[in-house]
């Protein structure tokens, strides 16, 4: 077991057996979703996006690194039918081509595998992408350079794809409202 599956697995033995939120983007944006296809679920958690996802028509692959998350989401999942967790190394995943309407990932950053994720959607599909900023107004989130953003690296990242919506308020106005310390990005992949 790795470093970082025990890190994991303790953090979720200890948030208990509910299901959280989804993020902010998918709730927000939920209109842009299709209604129905195969979504992808990366760094899943205890299955927010993933549940959310289910409820709009999607076929969901849950991914995480943490065996306690993927047990969980399969305790609360009344129709495995729907979401399919599995135990993932997302550093070292094999990323299948062309075969996703939607993916998502939140508060999860590993710059080496965005081509992977772009080359995993299917033409138009859909990228839902949030995570932390260096810019930040609280001490929310990681500390480590390695696992935030630098201002605009998200439409860096996935330049090939076409934004939709990219949000990203930093310290700009009122720091005590909006969402701060993440970037947003809802991005297309070209039509064949």
């Amino acid at each position: 077991m790795s470093d970082s599956q025990q890190k994991w697995d303790a953090i979720y033995s200890q948030r208990g057996n509910t299901i959280p939120a989804p993020a902010s983007m998918l709730s927000t944006y939920a209109r842009l979703l299709p209604t129905q296809g195969l979504a992808l679920d990366l760094a899943c958690g205890l299955g927010g996006n993933s549940f959310f996802l289910a409820t709009h028509g999607l076929q969901v692959d849950a991914w995480d690194i943490s065996a306690v998350a993927i047990n969980q989401i399969k305790n609360n999942c009344t129709d495995l039918n729907h979401i399919s967790p599995a135990v993932v190394d997302l550093n070292m995943a094999t990323f299948p081509t062309h075969k996703y309407d939607v993916i998502t990932v939140s508060r999860f950053l590993n710059r080496d595998i965005a081509p992977q994720l772009i080359s995993a959607l299917k033409p138009s599909g859909l990228l839902f992408y949030q995570t932390f900023t260096r810019q930040k107004t609280t001490a929310d989130g990681p500390n480590n350079p390695d696992f935030l953003l630098e201002k605009s690296e998200l439409l860096s990242l996935f330049s090939t794809l076409t934004p939709v919506i990219y949000h990203e308020e930093a310290c700009i106005g009122d720091i005590k409202q909006g969402i701060r310390n993440e970037a947003i990005l809802i991005a297309q992949k070209a039509p064949n």
